[in-house]
């Protein structure tokens, strides 16, 4: 039987021939020789199988019948076959590049491309493909390896010249640095991984980033977009796909509630808990811009903190987290207490003494102390007042200081007499000469201490007279609260119960710490002495019912420890020092005190209602 022809595959080529022809049908096997002819032109062949030849077309023109003829069946059908088909050309494609997975839909540009039985990527077919038109095919790429390949189509005519299609790599990630920012956005990433060069988005968790930069093929920095709090999948993608993704969190902004305690010494170092929330990954814990250099995160809701140095005030704290800047919550740096004076200065062992302290940044005061025994009562007047009852303490100077939240105060010194108490002169302490109506003075007296007059104004003959480590207060509010304290003072000590009572004259006599009373008036026509026995707190009350008088060249003699400034003389008119006296202690004249000439006085002259005369004297407060 005669061989049969199906079909031709091409149908058409080339007048150039020398394509390749696929001839499909029967009987081409197992019949002895065969021949296979293009019209009257033999060519050479394949017998493939009993149905198929694979043969090569000879150069021609026109239509030409194919048949195949076998020596001893006969010939077969014939098919025709054409010459005259176009080698088709291709100019562009687009895009140039695309994924190594493949899938990537291509447009191919050229002419001649109508009836294309084949798109060629690098040897690989097409995954699938259309022809447009005669100038346009559309394909689809298959997978294939990273790297440039030549693209080309098949048709009738031939295959065509190529254009480049490269293959990119699917890009990787591998870290994002940070990991983590605010969910305002704006942290500045850097990506690592391989094949991002030619990024064309990335994406946080499916927020396109607007600003990234490819630095390399392994590098991207890129602006974190804003987006909610919670970690996202961030990825990158290239003409070669899109990455795996990489792990970044959008910190909440941290708060907080409270600080405690509220504040501290501007030394810094106080342990203050923060609470809040988000607080988880602190970077930084600020008081009012100064960092602080030791804190710990405890958890997300409290941080431990120890306070820097800083100046006092109130100051905002705030945390700082990847998450941003808290709010802030006010912390005060209270400046460290001053004292300035303790009134009275002295008091019993027993304790139990009302005394006021004086000084500054007193509010808050959290413990007196006097010589380390806490008060156990005191109030706190204002920040430069407080009341306090004297705790009981063992005989002695002690240093009292108060204890605030900024810190503890210098130390004023109060002294546990035992025995008897020192009359409290209070800022009449301070005056070596104060007078109630006038104060006058002849010749070239010379005082230490303040010099003043309450309520009176008159202050005559400075000059001549001097005035050092002190001052002239004519009736001023200085004198003024100087003659109210000496009021004080004069009934205290006039109030004193006596341990003994002295006859009108006292010279001769050697006396010891006591209160001693005379009915009448005290003179001293000679030598007192007045004898500590060693203790320099020994105090000396001496109550003159009228009048105290000396002789000239008296002497008020101190030996042992005995002190001018715990020596009271307590007079119930008026003083007079005669000429000459060398004379020791406190004066509070009831009325008037006249000072003789060339009388010198170690202690106050203090006159209650009446006028002081001086006369060339030295006189030196206690």
């Amino acid at each position: 039987m005669a061989p049969v022809i199906t079909s031709l595959n091409p149908s058409s080529g080339p007048p150039a021939g020398f394509n390749t022809v696929v001839i499909t049908g029967s009987g081409f096997s197992n019949v002895g020789p065969l021949g296979v002819r293009f019209g009257t032109t033999a060519t050479t062949f394949t017998i493939d199988s009993n149905t198929q030849i694979t043969a090569i077309a000879p150069p021609g023109t026109g239509t030409v019948n194919v048949t195949v003829q076998a020596l001893l069946d006969g010939t077969s059908n014939p098919l025709p076959y054409t010459y005259g088909a176009v080698v088709p050309t291709l100019t562009s494609i687009s895009p140039v590049s695309g994924s190594a997975a493949g899938g990537t839909t291509v447009v191919l540009t050229g002419t001649n491309l109508t009836g294309a039985t084949a798109v060629s990527f690098g040897g690989t077919p097409a995954t699938s493909f259309t022809v447009n038109s005669s100038t346009q095919i559309t394909a689809v790429t298959p997978a294939h390896s990273a790297g440039t390949v030549a693209v080309t189509v098949t048709t009738a005519g031939g295959t065509s010249n190529s254009v480049a299609f490269t293959y990119v790599a699917v890009p990787t990630l591998t870290s994002v640095a940070p990991t983590s920012g605010p969910p305002s956005g704006g942290t500045v990433v850097v990506l690592t991984g391989t094949g991002l060069t030619g990024a064309t988005a990335v994406s946080f968790g499916g927020t396109p980033a607007i600003l990234f930069t490819v630095n390399s093929a392994t590098q991207i920095t890129v602006l974190a977009p804003p987006h909610v709090a919670g970690t996202v999948q961030v990825t990158v993608t290239t003409p070669g796909g899109t990455s795996n993704g990489v792990a970044f969190t959008y910190v909440a902004v941290p708060t907080l509630t409270s600080v405690a305690p509220t504040s501290g010494p501007p030394s810094g170092g106080t342990v203050v808990v923060l609470t809040g929330t988000g607080l988880t990954g602190a970077t930084a814990v600020s008081f009012g811009g100064t960092p602080a250099i030791l804190f710990a995160v405890n958890s997300d809701t409290q941080i431990t903190v120890l306070t820097p140095p800083h100046v006092a005030g109130t100051v905002q704290v705030t945390v700082t987290t990847p998450g941003g800047t808290s709010n802030g919550v006010a912390f005060t740096y209270i400046a460290v207490p001053t004292l300035i004076a303790i009134v009275p200065n002295a008091g019993p062992p027993s304790g139990g003494q009302v005394a006021v302290l004086t000084g500054t940044g007193l509010t808050g005061a959290t413990a007196v102390s006097f010589g380390g025994t806490p008060a156990t009562l005191f109030a706190v007047n204002s920040d430069t007042q407080i009341t306090v009852l004297t705790p009981p303490h063992v005989a002695g100077t002690v240093q009292v200081t108060v204890t605030t939240p900024g810190g503890t105060s210098n130390g004023v010194a109060y002294t546990y007499v035992s025995g008897l108490l020192p009359v409290n002169l209070g800022t009449a302490s301070t005056f070596a000469v104060l007078g109630a109506t006038t104060v006058t003075n002849t010749g070239a007296t010379a005082i230490t201490g303040d010099l003043g007059v309450s309520p009176g104004t008159a202050v005559t003959g400075f000059p001549p007279g001097t005035v050092t480590s002190g001052a002239i207060h004519a009736g001023d509010a200085v004198a003024a609260q100087a003659h109210t304290d000496l009021q004080n003072a004069y009934t205290d000590a006039a109030g004193r119960t006596p341990t003994a009572v002295v006859t009108t004259d006292l010279a001769g006599q050697t006396l010891t710490s006591g209160v001693y009373h005379a009915v009448a008036g005290i003179g001293l026509n000679g030598t007192v002495t007045l004898d500590g026995q060693g203790n320099p707190n020994a105090v000396f009350i001496f109550q003159a019912g009228t009048t105290l008088i000396t002789g000239a060249g008296s002497v008020v003699n101190l030996i042992n420890g005995a002190t001018p400034n715990n020596v009271f003389w307590q007079v119930g008119s008026s003083a007079t020092l005669g000429a000459g006296t060398n004379f020791a202690g406190n004066i509070l004249a009831f009325t008037s005190v006249t000072v003789t000439t060339g009388t010198t006085s170690n202690g106050d002259i203090l006159a209650l209602n009446g006028a002081i005369t001086l006369d060339t004297n030295t006189i030196t407060r206690s």
